[in-house]
C-alpha cells in the first residue's frame, strides 16, 4: 500500500494524536502505534516548529488508562495522561475472554458486557477534554443480534446510540456482521472496512501452488448471509461462486434460534478445484467444517476457511480432527480477536495481521483525510496478484 506522504504533510492534523489500548488489546495496540512513531520519525518534518503539528512526533502515541476493580467487582475508568485537545483513537476487542478481574475472592473472565462497560467507563472518564474520539473495534460487539425476529432486544443497535451518546465521533469495526446497523446511527460515522486485502495478501504468502483462474479454484459461501463478502472476493480473484443454502427447522427452537437440518450446495461443480470459503467469523466452527466436509465429498481438491474473526468457542480439539482427516487445509483468521497461544500453535492456522491496516486509517483520519482510497482494495489486491505471479499485468 502505498503511503499519501505529500498528502498527510499538507494536511492539519485533527489534533496531536492519542491511542488508547484497552484490556487485551495491548499487543494489537503496541503493533499499531510502532508503525506510526516510524513514519512520523520522517513525515511531516518540515512542519515541526508549526503550532498545528504539536506532539506530532513522538516515541509513542499510547495514552495510560487503568480499570481498578473494587471487591465487589465494580470498577472504574482512570485516564493517567493528558488528553485535552487530543484525537483519541480507542481500540477494543470485546471478545477478549484471556482478560479477567477479582469479585468477591473469586477469578472471573470479561465477558463481551464486561469489556463494552469497560469501554463506556473510558469514555466517560475522558471527561470530552479530546477534541474527538473514534472507537476501533475490530469484531462489533452484539453484532449478531442485529435484527428482532421475534420480540427481543437489538443489542447492536442500543450499543452504538449509546456510543454516540457518550460523545464517540467515528465507530470503525471489520467486516461487521450486517453493516445495516449503522442505520442505528444515522447521523453519525461508521466505518466498516473489509480485510479482503490482507486475506488474499495471507493466502498468497501461505499456499503453495495457488493458480487463480476458474478452473483451478473456487469461492464458497457458507450460507445466503456470507453471499455479499463473497460476491467481492470473488470477482477481485475473476473466479466462479458457489454457495450453501441452510435449510432450518421453523418448528423448534434451540439457543434462541431454529436448528439447522442440512447444508445443501447449490452452484457449478467443485471436482478438483481449490476451494476458498469466506465468511466473517467462526462461532463454534461446527457449520463450517461441515460446510467443508460436504465440499470434500463432492470432490474439491484443497480446502481454505477464511475468516475474519476465529472465536472457536467450543475448542480446537474438533478442528485438529478435522484436519487430520483431510477435512480442510487451513484456516485463516484476523488477529483483530484475541488469539490463544495454543491457537497460534496449530499448524492449520494462519494469522492474518491487521495492525498495519489499522495504523493508515488512524494516520489518515488523524490528518482529517479521506479514508476512500484504503476501504476500496482493488487495486491493491490486483498489484498484489501480478507481483506474485499469479495474474497477468493487464
Amino acid at each position: 500500500m502505498a503511503r499519501q506522504t505529500a498528502e498527510n504533510i499538507n494536511s492539519i492534523p485533527v489534533g496531536p494524536l492519542g491511542i488508547i489500548g484497552m484490556p487485551g488489546c495491548e499487543e494489537l495496540t503496541d503493533k499499531i502505534d510502532k508503525y506510526l512513531v516510524k513514519w512520523r520519525k520522517t513525515q511531516a518534518t518540515e512542519h515541526q516548529e508549526n503550532v498545528a503539528f504539536f506532539a506530532y512526533q513522538r516515541d509513542t502515541y499510547k495514552i495510560d488508562v487503568s480499570i481498578p476493580r473494587f471487591g465487589s467487582g465494580e470498577g472504574k475508568g482512570v485516564i493517567n495522561d493528558t488528553v485535552r485537545g487530543y484525537d483519541i483513537y480507542i481500540i477494543a476487542d470485546v471478545f477478549n475472554y484471556s482478560c479477567t478481574y477479582k469479585m468477591y475472592g473469586m477469578t472471573v473472565p470479561k465477558s463481551p458486557d464486561d469489556h463494552f462497560a469497560d469501554l463506556k467507563r473510558v469514555i466517560h472518564a475522558l471527561s470530552s477534554k479530546p477534541k474527538r474520539v473514534s472507537v476501533i473495534m475490530p469484531m462489533l460487539y452484539e453484532g449478531r443480534q442485529h435484527k428482532r425476529s421475534a420480540r427481543e432486544s437489538l443489542d447492536c443497535a442500543m450499543a452504538l446510540q449509546e456510543l454516540v451518546d457518550l460523545g464517540v465521533d467515528n465507530i470503525i469495526t471489520f467486516d461487521a456482521h450486517d453493516q445495516r446497523v449503522q442505520n442505528s446511527i444515522p447521523d453519525s460515522s461508521f466505518e466498516n472496512v473489509m480485510p479482503t486485502y490482507q486475506m488474499i495478501k495471507a493466502l498468497a504468502n501461505n499456499v503453495d501452488n495457488l493458480t487463480i483462474d476458474p478452473e483451478h479454484l473456487m469461492i464458497i459461501s457458507p450460507d445466503e448471509g456470507a453471499m455479499q463478502r463473497c460476491i467481492y472476493f470473488a470477482t477481485q480473484l475473476g473466479v466462479n461462486l458457489g454457495m450453501f443454502y441452510k435449510r432450518r427447522d421453523y418448528t423448534r427452537i434451540v439457543n434462541g434460534r431454529n436448528p439447522i437440518v442440512e447444508h445443501q450446495y447449490l452452484g457449478d461443480s467443485v471436482q478438483g478445484k481449490d476451494i476458498i470459503i469466506v465468511d466473517d467469523m467462526i462461532s463454534s466452527g461446527e457449520s463450517m467444517l461441515e460446510v467443508a466436509s460436504k465440499l470434500k465429498k463432492l470432490g474439491a481438491k484443497r480446502i481454505f476457511v477464511c475468516t475474519t474473526f476465529g472465536l472457536f468457542c467450543n475448542g480446537l480439539e474438533v478442528f485438529d480432527k478435522a484436519y487430520n482427516d483431510g477435512v480442510f487445509d487451513r484456516v485463516f483468521t484476523t488477529n483483530g480477536v484475541y488469539q490463544s497461544p495454543e491457537l497460534l500453535d496449530r499448524e492449520w492456522y494462519v494469522s492474518v495481521e491487521l495492525s498495519k491496516y489499522t495504523a493508515y486509517f488512524i494516520d489518515t483520519l488523524n490528518h482529517d483525510m479521506s479514508v476512500s482510497s484504503l476501504l476500496d482494495s482493488s487495486e491493491r489486491i490486483n498489484n498484489l496478484l501480478v507481483k506474485k505471479g499469479l495474474k497477468e499485468a493487464k
